[in-house]
């Protein structure tokens, strides 16, 4: 929606709209009364016209309604809820056309059926409140959407970074690192970049970078990694060379004003990963690794390190190159983090490109099932750092077929656990699951590895049934009470 008159045309013609069926006239009706054509009152309906004084008394006089009432801006409390999304930004700021929508074509659903779409806004604000999602969360699931949509893989940004290496004479089987990436945001864009540390800005120990676009200053954490680093320098020449404007400053999401700005981050950070991760090298490396009858996880790790990229970039260029090239297109991508000495796991990234989506996020506070590789091999890295210190950097790679109980859906699952700096004490593991099927057994030769681990799994402990559960943290209520409910059911249906 481009201006405030495009509003207004719109609730004129909602209220003209609602005002003829309350009263049970047709168009034809309404416009033998009001002197105005058939297709001008649908114009105006739809909100593509606002007609003129003249033509408002009209209106007025043929639906019995005074003047001020019928130009007023205010709606019935019917449609109240439309009202509160047209005088929001949502309509503005997502870009419909990107899932095959125009902005026209809404609004034209809203003019055919406003009552009952403004009972479908009511009821996705009211779950919104209910749950406490805030419009960061509803932003990032749209990208998640768009990124399903496309299956992870957007040619235009993977031409772009090519046009960049090639620019700055960038060899293919170099994975630009963090002095370079300086040095170019330095010397061709103008950048002034300075490290902050604990010391020197206490308030901002676990963000990574913050820009200054008035003074070209980027500040950058001195807890980063070299990999950590080149990946935000990364992202900085993202913006710069897609020449993306409306952009957050800060690493961290603290809050957004936008859904461009979450899709242009998303922009800038999928062209850091191509520029640090050649596609063309790595598709080669994984095509070794995918033949090999045997399941290596130091195989993993070391096609990892050729590359300048983080383990959380590492599985997300895989997941741009599964399904691209190896046609992989049912996987999921999960990112938890997990303090040291605590038993809470927090799901703070996801994307599903299978259909079908186990494991998927829980927002009811739910405990994730024990069993599942990306939680035990968090565990397994904070032993090591007992024993080796915190400051060890040690990557673990660790993999798994999982079955889930009660659907028999397989998955093969492969996670890889990190320190998470600059928060201390705190890691995370990045996981890459993908439906066994036809396609992925005919590629991934280790699938049959009997090395490889083998485990039944759940979603959460409350939705789990299986007995004697070692691994359990809370008993099944959600189960209990959907078996209560069947068995209540049963019961009444008896009694017929």
């Amino acid at each position: 929606m481009s201006s405030n008159s495009d509003k207004v045309k719109i609730i004129f013609g909602l209220k003209i709209r609602q005002l003829r069926l309350d009263k049970k006239l047709s168009l034809s009706e309404v416009a033998e009364k009001s002197g105005l054509s058939i297709s001008y009152l649908n114009e105006i309906e739809k909100g593509k016209k606002y007609p003129k004084t003249e033509k408002i008394m009209a209106l007025s006089d043929a639906l019995n309604i005074d003047y001020d009432s019928l130009v007023s801006l205010k709606l019935s409390k019917q449609l109240e809820p439309i009202a509160e999304l047209l005088n929001s930004n949502i309509l503005t700021e997502l870009p419909l056309e990107i899932f095959g929508v125009e902005p026209a074509d809404f609004i034209e659903l809203m003019s055919e059926a406003p009552a009952k779409i403004s009972a479908f806004i009511s009821t996705i604000i009211e779950i919104s409140r209910n749950y406490d999602m805030r419009v960061e969360q509803f932003y990032f699931s749209v990208l998640r959407s768009y990124q399903e949509m496309y299956d992870n893989y957007f040619p235009d940004i993977e031409e772009s970074a090519q046009q960049f290496r090639k620019l700055f004479e960038i060899s293919e089987i170099t994975s630009p690192n963090d002095t370079l990436l300086s040095d170019i945001l330095q010397n061709f864009y103008g950048y002034q970049i300075e490290e902050f540390t604990r010391e020197s800005h206490p308030d901002l120990t676990t963000i990574r970078s913050v820009y200054n676009p008035k003074t070209s200053k980027l500040l950058v954490n001195g807890d980063l990694s070299p990999e950590q680093r080149a990946f935000t320098f990364g992202r900085e020449l993202g913006y710069q060379f897609l020449q993306l404007k409306n952009r957050p400053y800060i690493s961290s999401v603290i809050e957004v004003n936008s859904f461009e700005q979450v899709l242009n981050n998303f922009k800038a950070s999928y062209f850091a990963g191509a520029i640090l991760i050649n596609k063309n090298v790595l598709v080669d490396r994984l095509t070794y690794f995918f033949a090999s009858p045997k399941w290596n996880g130091d195989m993993m790790l070391s096609i990892m390190r050729l590359f300048n990229a983080t383990p959380e970039m590492f599985y997300h260029r895989l997941s741009n190159l599964m399904t691209s090239h190896f046609k992989i297109n049912n996987l999921f991508f999960l990112r938890f983090n997990n303090e040291v000495d605590h038993e809470l796991f927090y799901l703070t990234k996801e994307m599903h490109l299978a259909k079908l989506h186990t494991p998927h996020g829980t927002a009811l506070n739910e405990h994730y099932c024990r069993r599942w590789v990306s939680l035990t091999i968090l565990k397994d890295l904070e032993k090591i750092q007992k024993e080796e210190g915190y400051d060890s950097e040690k990557v673990l790679c660790k993999a798994q077929v999982s079955e889930y109980i009660d659907t028999n859906n397989h998955y093969f699952v492969m996670s890889l656990a990190k320190p998470s700096p600059p928060n201390k004490k705190m890691n995370s593991s990045v996981t890459l699951g993908f439906a066994i099927d036809d396609n992925l057994r005919s590629m991934a030769q280790f699938l049959n590895d009997p090395a490889l681990p083998r485990r039944k799994v759940n979603e959460t402990c409350e939705r789990c049934g299986a007995v004697d559960c070692a691994e359990r943290m809370k008993p099944p209520l959600v189960l209990d009470k959907k078996h209560s409910l069947e068995r209540l059911k049963q019961a009444i249906a008896s009694l017929e």
